[in-house]
C-alpha cells in the first residue's frame, strides 16, 4: 500500500469522514447455536465474531481458584482475514492482545459469583481493517451478556489517533499505517470508567484531552448499538416463545 500525499483533504478524511465520525457500525447478538453467548460485530470493513462458554467448570482442575471464577480470553486473526494470507495459530501480537483483552474485560465480570469456574471467550477475526483489538472487545462485551454472565456494565472500545496533525476518532486502516499516533481505549460508559488505554505515538496534553473526549462520544454510540443488539434478539425470542 502506498502512502497518500495526504490522509485529510478540506477537513474530511479519505473514506469521507469527518475527524470526529466513526465507520458503520453493526451489531448482532446470539448468531452462534452452540455457544453459551455469541456477538457479531462489523465495524468498517472489519468483522468480528466472540463467542462465550461457561462459567463452567475449570480445566486443569489445578487451574480452578477457590474463590473466583478464571476469565479466559482467546484473540484470533483468521489467515484469510488480511491481505497477505496469515500464518494459522497464535503468534506475539495476538497473545498480547488476549491479554489486553482480558485485562479490559475482567473489571466488569462478577468473577467472585463463580468461584472454580472458567469463563472463556473466544474472538475471531474474520476481516481485519485496523482497529480489531477494540472491535473484539466490544464483540466480546456483548457476548457475555447474552450468555448471562453477571456484569457491571458492557464494555465499549474505540481507538482515537492523530493524522495530518489532526486528532482523528476510530482509524481506518489507511490512517492506522500512515497516522502518526494510535491510542486504543475500552471504558464502561455509564461510569465513564477505562479499563484499557494504550498509546503508540505522541499527543500533547491538549490532543491527549480532545482524543479522550472523542473517544467517549464514540464508546457512547458503541454503547447504544450494543444495547440495541441485545433488545432485539431477546425481544425477538419473548414475541416468538
Amino acid at each position: 500500500m502506498d502512502k497518500p500525499e495526504k490522509l485529510i483533504v478540506d477537513g474530511r478524511r479519505l473514506d469521507g469522514r469527518l475527524p470526529d465520525e466513526m465507520r458503520p457500525l453493526k451489531i448482532q447478538a446470539g448468531v452462534l447455536k452452540r455457544a453459551d453467548g455469541s456477538a457479531y460485530v462489523e465495524l468498517g470493513d472489519n468483522k468480528v465474531l466472540a463467542a462465550v462458554y461457561g462459567p463452567r467448570e475449570m480445566h486443569p482442575r489445578h487451574l480452578q481458584q477457590p474463590d473466583t471464577a478464571v476469565l479466559r480470553c482467546r484473540y484470533n486473526m483468521a489467515p484469510f482475514s488480511v491481505e497477505d494470507r496469515k500464518r494459522p495459530g497464535p503468534d506475539r501480537r495476538s497473545v498480547e492482545i488476549s491479554k489486553v483483552t482480558r485485562e479490559a474485560i475482567q473489571p466488569v465480570v462478577f468473577l467472585e459469583l463463580y468461584p472454580r469456574s472458567g469463563i472463556d471467550v473466544f474472538i475471531e477475526i474474520l476481516q481485519a481493517d485496523a482497529g480489531t483489538r477494540t472491535t473484539g472487545i466490544t464483540a466480546a462485551s456483548v457476548a457475555l451478556a447474552d450468555a448471562g454472565v453477571p456484569m457491571r456494565d458492557l464494555i465499549s472500545a474505540i481507538a482515537v489517533g492523530k493524522v495530518d496533525n489532526t486528532v482523528v476518532l476510530d482509524l481506518n486502516k489507511q490512517e492506522d499505517n500512515w497516522g502518526t499516533s494510535d491510542m486504543p481505549i475500552a471504558l464502561m460508559p455509564r461510569k465513564k470508567f477505562i479499563t484499557l488505554l494504550q498509546m503508540d505515538g505522541h499527543f500533547t496534553p491538549e490532543e491527549f484531552k480532545h482524543g479522550l473526549s472523542l473517544a467517549f462520544k464514540g464508546c457512547e454510540q458503541i454503547y447504544e448499538a450494543q444495547k440495541q443488539a441485545l433488545r432485539e434478539k431477546y425481544s425477538i425470542k419473548s414475541e416468538g416463545e
